[in-house]
């Protein structure tokens, strides 16, 4: 296992860090910094943003799952290179919150990159990786009502978050880990939203 195989979620920060200047950032800059075919890269920003504290901004939750609903559609049909509505391109986020929520992602992502390695990497092929695609796919859908519901969008975050992290590290082992951690969303959307 290469040190450039383990420090690959690192170096996603590393990279959304450098491309945080000014008061705010605009989703358009993330999206050039990190390339228009890192799929798995731009969802595992994204998602890492929507679990972290800059998720307190009001809209991430929905902007997020706007966001991994269009990259997991071109993704299925297969299109090489990501795409992006305009509305969403031009969103603004505060680089403060931002580089607050890239500071607290730091230590538990070095400890993840310690565990992870190629494996059950059949699950990241067809037809197998339609499987969690369509999963995370109906996922998204949820996610712009998660926002008046405390954690439940963090979980449904972190459940997309570990997918990329499998896909952009070929370790089947953290999509399988995705796909069961989805089973915490509905519990905690009634446990929060609807329990007493």
């Amino acid at each position: 296992m290469t040190d450039e195989r383990t420090r690959a979620l690192s170096d996603v920060l590393d990279q959304l860090e450098s491309s945080a200047h000014g008061e705010s950032i605009a989703v358009q800059e993330i999206v050039d910094k990190l390339g228009r075919k890192s799929f798995a890269s731009l969802m595992l920003t994204f998602s890492l943003i929507s679990t972290s504290p800059a998720s307190a901004i009001p809209g991430v939750t929905a902007m997020v799952g706007v966001i991994v609903f269009v990259l997991v559609v071109q993704m299925v049909i297969g299109r090489k290179s990501v795409w992006l509505p305009g509305f969403v391109m031009h969103r603004q986020l505060s680089t403060q919150k931002l580089c607050k929520g890239i500071g607290w992602l730091r230590k538990p992502v070095r400890f993840v990159e310690r565990f992870l390695r190629p494996r059950l990497q059949f699950l990241l092929h067809r037809p197998w990786f339609f499987l969690p695609l369509l999963l995370i796919l109906g996922l998204t859908l949820f996610m712009p009502f998660m926002e008046v519901i405390p954690t439940s969008g963090s979980i449904a975050s972190a459940v997309i978050a570990l997918f990329a992290a499998g896909l952009l590290t070929r370790d089947g082992g953290l999509v399988l880990a995705a796909m069961l951690l989805l089973l915490a969303v509905p519990v905690a959307v009634w446990h929060f939203g609807f329990g007493a």
